[in-house]
């Protein structure tokens, strides 16, 4: 039986409990697709999985779905990018080398030298002005800013927004996408990645060290909390009526009561988790395709040294995007 190389997540806690052993390799079963995996992408999510660094009350409803005492899937990893190595019967689309990029959501797998997927799961060939280690890191940051923005806040050309926590996977990613849907933005980061942000196109960068923007004079149509800086209500001062609070992070009881009740006098809180869908990512291709948005990847680590790129994420200090690549 053919071998390939994965990191195995074998418990919760530190980045100890990552080991790249070697397992079987996957066979494409009809209608799915082998990516020979170029690299993928440790986000976020990866790293709640992983430590179960959870906010309050999350841990309920978390274990139950993930594993009670360690991950019901072994192989983390919600997006890939790399090379089809093979086709399951009745697969016509797709061909042997075809440079793509897919997402797998809560399905993970990724951070594995192969994966398959379904052959109409969330999978598309490279946009062509990326790289294969960039568009490994498509999809995450992508379709969270995506449906916050889009779906959820419904953002018009001319609105004032602000992201706090411009500099992540997902803060980069909705720069990016607010500006091409015609937004002012204001981003907050770090003075060290001013230089970075604004190069994504942010119209005024604040550094949060210096400045809390939330006790400024400043209005805003639109926040994105990307990082639970702010939790409500700290933003109302800064919102204008009819402005929205776009709340990433947060515990089980606020999810419950924004979701039961998001309308706050002028204001809504809006919360939610992103879906993984073909259409989202797709559009997300094609704003790779436009150049309106470009993943950044700060680093990229061998999968030999991902215990490495994990423990970097528990600094809490990434910019934008973390790739593990397959092949040392």
């Amino acid at each position: 039986m053919d071998r390939m190389r994965a990191a195995l997540c074998e418990g919760y806690g530190p980045p100890d409990v990552v080991h790249v052993r070697e397992i079987p390799r996957p066979a494409p079963k009809a209608g799915e697709v082998l990516i020979r995996v170029h690299g993928a992408a440790l986000n976020s999510g990866d790293w709640r999985i992983r430590s179960l660094d959870l906010p309050p009350g999350m841990k309920l409803v978390a274990r139950p779905m993930l594993g009670l005492r360690r991950p019901r899937n072994p192989i983390l990893g919600m997006e890939c990018s790399g090379t089809v190595a093979a086709t399951g019967d009745g697969v016509t689309e797709w061909r042997e080398g075809d440079e793509v990029f897919a997402t797998t959501g809560l399905g993970m797998g990724c951070h594995a030298e192969y994966r398959a997927v379904k052959a109409d799961a969330p999978i598309f060939h490279r946009p062509a002005p990326l790289s294969l280690t960039e568009a490994a890191a498509i999809c995450f940051g992508g379709t969270t800013a995506l449906f916050f923005l889009r779906d959820r806040a419904k953002i018009r050309p001319g609105e004032r927004v602000l992201i706090l926590g411009g500099s992540g996977g997902v803060g980069t990613a909705a720069v990016q996408i607010a500006k091409d849907f015609g937004a002012h933005v204001t981003a907050t980061c770090s003075a060290r990645n001013a230089e970075l942000v604004r190069g994504l196109g942010a119209d005024e960068v604040v550094d949060y060290g210096q400045k809390d923007i939330t006790r400024s004079s400043r209005r805003f149509d639109v926040v994105m909390d990307c990082v639970g800086a702010a939790p409500w209500p700290a933003t109302r001062d800064i919102l204008n009526d009819g402005g929205r609070h776009l709340m990433l992070v947060g515990g089980l009881g606020e999810m419950l009561s924004f979701g039961l009740r998001p309308r706050r006098g002028a204001h809504t809180v809006l919360g939610g988790t992103a879906p993984v869908s073909r259409a989202a990512v797709e559009d997300l291709a094609r704003l790779c395709e436009s150049g309106a948005y470009r993943p950044v990847v700060s680093e990229t680590f061998p999968l030999a040294r991902i215990r490495e790129a994990h423990a970097l994420l528990d600094t809490g200090h990434k910019r934008g995007s973390v790739v593990i690549l397959m092949q040392d």
